[in-house]
């Protein structure tokens, strides 16, 4: 898949909250995924595929009520794109919150390497 079928597809996939999907579709076996900042629930990096899965495990588990997500159309450029996520949630224990991030992603050989969150 070229960068920007890969980009879509997620995009797609994103928008419907189908996170592990798009993991198992169109992410590479040693992915990276690198947050802001660590935090209680995640690692700053997270190594693997089964640590990405661990991670979308963890998150689903800390996430109450899901209200509304909005992910942009793709920035392409070629062997990385961009989007915009925002996310409505009410989380376990903490209630309602708005997230707003930048997600970036590298592709190399048809599959995601590394997302990125700030």
């Amino acid at each position: 898949m070229s960068t920007q079928e890969i980009a879509n597809r997620l995009v797609e996939l994103c928008r419907h909250g189908n996170w592990r999907q798009a993991q198992d579709e169109l992410y590479s076996q040693d992915a990276a995924s690198i947050e802001a900042e660590a935090s209680p629930a995640f690692e700053r990096v997270t190594k693997g595929i089964e640590g990405l899965h661990e991670k979308t495990r963890i998150w689903n588990e800390m996430v109450e009520e899901m209200h509304g997500i909005e992910v942009s159309d793709p920035l392409i450029a070629d062997a990385a794109f961009a989007v915009t996520m925002k996310m409505d949630v009410t989380m376990k224990g903490r209630g309602r919150i708005a997230f707003n991030e930048l997600c970036s992603y590298k592709v190399k050989d048809g599959k995601i390497v590394e997302e990125s969150f700030s």
